[in-house]
């Protein structure tokens, strides 16, 4: 057995960012900051200034790409070597924070997570999504370094927009279903058992602490339950999927997302929202209608999709379902799943969960 997982250090306080230049080890001299052009345009004066004032140097800011490809790794991971860093800050959301991770491995230094949105636990795992040009799936990437350390700015995640909470709310509630699915032929592993109560956990204080969370982003405040939530997103949710491992860590509900990417339409949805209607497919293939019912009513609370319609998928045709269907069955996740899924399965129960979603008036989680 092998695990990937934690960061040295998970620093969350309200006013964060001034405080990195004093966190960093003291032989840590020039860094460069990487991350997308809004993260940059909020952030980078209020990084650069705690840097300096900590006597590092900043190389400079750069926009990671726009993609976790390998083409914009690659360039960051140039830039990097170019600039002479001997750490890489990245900042923003999954997708950048997942390009920063691969560019460091590639660049050989250590890299710091600074997210500013809590969409996902990408800050705090050693893994990167990698996608193509176009925003599909490609791959799961072990070449990504474990982040030092992850810094959450409180007060810049209220800031947000409340969709990117939304959305980590669903991708952290994927967590918990998948690995109660795929630990069911493991459950007398120490480690999957950790970790299903650990995902027990973070379902727990969604749960309780979601929608007053929300209420405090979609007024920019800060607040214990968005401070509880935030931690369930990016801390708690990032150690589970280190005790998964690659074997419990996603299922179906990741394998549906990665599915999806193949379709332009779905490309302004957040990950987390997918995921989300992932848990719904995979239901279904479970058939846990149950289940399912708590979770639309949940869903429809807190604005996540339960519809093809809600995905932007109102004209959605039996190929376009059946690309998705295959490009699920391609990744890793779904052979994580204590049964054997065919594509005519997939494609059943995506219909079966739009229906569902559509029919039900849900009850409560």
């Amino acid at each position: 057995m092998q695990r990937c997982l934690a960061p040295t250090k998970y620093v969350r306080e309200e006013l964060a960012l001034e405080s990195l230049g004093e966190l960093l080890p003291r032989a840590v001299r020039r860094v460069l900051i990487a991350g997308g052009e809004t993260a940059l345009q909020v952030t980078g004066e209020r990084l650069t200034a705690g840097l300096r004032k900590a006597g590092r140097e900043v190389a400079g800011l750069v926009w990671y790409g726009g993609e976790c490809s390998p083409v914009n790794i690659e360039k960051l991971a140039a830039a990097v070597r170019d600039a002479g860093a001997e750490m890489l800050i990245g900042v923003g959301g999954g997708k950048a924070l997942d390009t920063a991770k691969s560019a460091a491995w590639v660049a050989g230094v250590p890299v710091v997570t600074v997210p500013t949105i809590a969409a996902t636990c990408a800050a705090f795992t050693g893994i990167s999504i990698v996608y193509n040009e176009q925003g599909v799936f490609q791959e799961i990437s072990r070449q990504a370094r474990m982040p030092e350390m992850v810094l959450v700015d409180l007060a810049t995640i209220a800031r947000a927009p409340a969709v990117f909470l939304i959305a980590g709310i669903g991708d952290t509630l994927a967590k918990w279903y998948e690995l109660e699915a795929t630990a069911r032929n493991r459950g007398d592993s120490a480690v999957i058992r950790s970790a299903l109560q650990l995902a027990a956990v973070a379902r727990e204080i969604l749960v309780l602490h979601g929608e007053a969370a929300l209420e405090a982003a979609r007024f920019q405040e800060v607040n214990v339950p968005l401070a509880e939530v935030v931690d369930a997103i990016i801390m708690v949710s990032g150690l589970v999927s280190g005790l998964g491992g690659d074997e419990c860590r996603t299922a179906g509900a990741h394998a549906v997302y990665s599915g999806l990417t193949c379709l332009p339409e779905t490309h302004g949805r957040c990950h987390g929202e997918t995921v989300a209607f992932g848990i719904l497919v995979q239901l279904m293939m479970e058939n846990n209608f149950a289940e399912a019912e708590k979770l639309i009513g949940y869903y429809r609370k807190l604005g996540l999709p339960v519809t093809f319609a809600d995905l932007g998928l109102e004209h959605v045709t039996s190929q376009q379902l059946h690309t998705v269907a295959a490009g699920a069955l391609a990744t890793e996740d779904i052979q994580n799943l204590p049964f054997t899924v065919d594509e005519n399965m997939l494609v059943q129960a995506l219909l079966a969960a739009d229906e569902l979603g559509r029919k039900s008036g849900g009850t409560s989680i």
